[in-house]
């Protein structure tokens, strides 16, 4: 008896969920998202080849498009002897300056972990490293988001665009196909819909209970 009744609410949860994910709605809205996302990434591949092309001059390209501010306190300004920044050119330079400041001298058996731990306290923007606890200002992915929300706005502009107009065109052409359906026959065609009678405002159905009051104590006073 209990399975039965398990298997039944199962059966009516399955049917109930296929219902809900079968609503227009649901599936429009699952669409959407997943068509948003695919647009997304396009939009971000064709904004970083546009921003690209632009910036070929820029050592380390658009990820080269970087500004770091001033050391604040010791905490911001990079190791002593390295600084906040140094180009990938000079790494086998900066990790001889590490190990200096490790107290230890750089060989053939060292030089890996030394590099790896110096590199792990700087991150690679374009041909640059920065210092981690900098603070950096990344036009680079500053101008790609601003550029991307300019190309998805203009698309859905377009987009919003184009379905009105042909949202109005289709509305013309049906009433156009109404018309000449009613000229030829007219004796389908609606009866004009006369604008009702306004509704009265507060003084004049004040003026209306008085003006019955008035006849009704009039009569009282006949009938006396």
């Amino acid at each position: 008896m209990k399975k039965n009744k398990g298997a039944k609410k199962t059966k009516t949860l399955w049917k109930e969920f296929k219902s809900f994910i079968s609503r227009g709605n649901v599936v429009d809205m699952a669409v959407g998202v997943i068509m948003g996302s695919a647009f997304g990434a396009i939009v971000t591949a064709f904004t970083n080849i546009l921003l690209s092309v632009c910036t070929w001059g820029v050592p380390g390209g658009l990820k080269g498009l970087v500004t770091v501010l001033p050391a604040a306190n010791a905490t911001q300004a990079g190791i002593e002897g390295i600084g906040q920044k140094f180009d990938v050119s000079e790494l086998q330079e900066m990790t001889a300056i590490y190990a200096g400041t490790k107290g230890v001298e750089v060989n053939d058996g060292n030089y890996a972990a030394l590099e790896s731990a110096l590199t792990s306290k700087y991150t690679l923007h374009g041909s640059t490293y920065f210092y981690n606890g900098s603070s950096l200002i990344d036009w680079g992915s500053f101008i790609n988001a601003i550029i991307s929300f300019l190309i998805i706005a203009l698309t859905l502009f377009t987009i919003l665009k184009v379905y009105n107009w042909s949202k109005q065109k289709r509305l013309a052409l049906q009433a156009k196909m109404q018309e000449e359906y009613f000229v030829k026959h007219p004796e389908e065609r609606p009866a004009p819909v006369e604008p009702g009678k306004p509704a009265p405002t507060e003084v004049e159905l004040l003026s209306q209970i008085r003006d019955e009051l008035k006849a009704l104590h009039s009569e009282e006073k006949e009938q006396k």
